[in-house]
């Protein structure tokens, strides 16, 4: 399962916080983004590709005390714009890292 999330530059610590310091998320593939690579204004994505328990744990964790999102889910044509981009830049580190040792 893959999920991602935006969150308010403020947030960003904390979020990653929570997502890191959980038994069950941290074991998740997580990368943090600033949105700006992206094209947009503010903010980071996190995306988080892992078991559905891990990806359903990581969206209950940015509810604060109050009940209230710390980020908000991404969905959608944006979602997958965002994976794809994720990947191909794992991709390319991969083959740059594999020359090197190759």
């Amino acid at each position: 399962m893959e999920i991602v999330i935006k969150m308010k530059t403020e947030d960003y610590q904390k979020v990653r916080e929570l997502l890191l310091k959980d038994d069950t998320v941290s074991r998740a593939s997580i990368v943090f983004k600033d949105v700006k690579e992206f094209g947009d204004e503010e903010g980071y994505y996190c995306y988080v590709s892992g078991l559905e328990e891990q990806c359903k744990k990581a969206l209950e964790l940015i509810k604060d005390e109050e009940g209230n999102m710390l980020a908000e889910e991404v969905e959608g044509e944006k979602k997958e714009k965002i994976i794809d981009k994720i990947k191909e830049e794992g991709d390319k580190a991969d083959e740059a890292f594999g020359g090197i040792f190759g």
